[in-house]
């Protein structure tokens, strides 16, 4: 079952253990660790490319207007500049915002389970252990970056909103979890792959790719669909 914990404020400096709201018990092992790319979330969670265009296009079309309307263009470029920079701050802002989303966020994999710490004011920790992850994807982009999407058990649920940006976008009826933006997302699959298969007995352990799943719950790590 899915567990979570929180904690107000920015703690990050006295955690026990970087990115971990506790102390890794015995037994455990930290396998890998990492945070999305800042430039990767702020294009594809709050696509600032797409924005940025948008405004381009709303300055072109008040340029055009102004000049219309009083034949000069001067005036039309005066106009536009102011426009050009309250747009100018609120591309800042988005900026700000992946760059938060990225330095708050870290990803860990054990050798037990996967968890998520998030939050930009609220700081939460979601621990995920293995036994409650049905299956996983990879969604690779350019450079060897990508997602990697864990689906829950049918009887666990994450509130999309408390994931979010780090879900599965518009899976709101069961929220898919998702470790977002990650350099080398094939790596961390491979770990999570690993990993997940020595944690089962081996009457349930599974082929990943071609043949038979012996699992009920299997972890398939394979490759979506870039979305």
């Amino acid at each position: 079952m899915s567990a979570h914990r929180h904690s107000l404020g920015h703690e990050h400096e006295i955690e026990p253990q970087h990115g971990l709201p506790e102390a890794l018990p015995a037994g455990e092992r930290l396998l890998w660790q990492g945070s999305p790319q800042r430039r990767r979330i702020a294009l594809d969670v709050f696509h600032l490319r797409a924005v940025a265009i948008y405004f381009a296009l709303l300055l072109g079309l008040r340029f055009a207007l102004v000049q219309h309307d009083t034949g000069s263009v001067a005036q039309a470029a005066a106009s536009t500049i102011w426009a050009a920079a309250f747009f100018a701050l609120g591309l800042g802002l988005l900026w700000l915002l992946a760059d938060l989303t990225a330095r708050t966020t870290v990803y860990t994999i054990t050798n037990r389970r996967v968890v998520m710490r998030i939050g930009i004011v609220l700081s939460l920790a979601f621990n995920l252990p293995f036994a409650r992850i049905a299956s996983a994807q990879v969604r690779k982009r350019a450079h060897g970056s990508g997602d990697l999407v864990l689906e829950l058990l049918p009887e666990d649920k994450i509130a999309y909103v408390h994931l979010w940006p780090h879900a599965r976008p518009w899976q709101l009826s069961h929220p898919q979890p998702m470790l977002r933006a990650i350099a080398q997302v094939e790596t961390a699959a491979a770990l999570l792959t690993e990993a997940w298969l020595a944690a089962q007995a081996p009457a349930e352990r599974v082929q990943i790719g071609a043949g038979p799943i012996t699992s009920p719950q299997p972890v398939a790590i394979g490759r979506a669909q870039t979305a």
